[in-house]
């Protein structure tokens, strides 16, 4: 049981690097993209980012619980 923690906590990680990546994007920061300075990936990312962070949240307390 604590492997699927350990993965989905890691999975978490990753889905809120990605959304940082996204809301970097859509802002302007990150530039050479067609994602560059759009107002969709301005909203998709940091939502994104708040939903991985939240799930590796929860795993992580699930897993200090054990």
């Amino acid at each position: 049981m604590r492997r699927v923690f350990v993965a989905t906590g890691a999975l978490g990680v990753l889905v809120a690097f990605f959304g940082v990546i996204w809301a970097l994007q859509g802002f302007g920061v990150l530039q050479g993209s067609p994602m560059s300075n759009t107002t969709t990936w301005s909203v998709i990312g940091p939502i994104t980012a708040l939903i991985g962070v939240a799930v590796a949240v929860v795993s992580w307390r699930k897993l200090s619980r054990k």
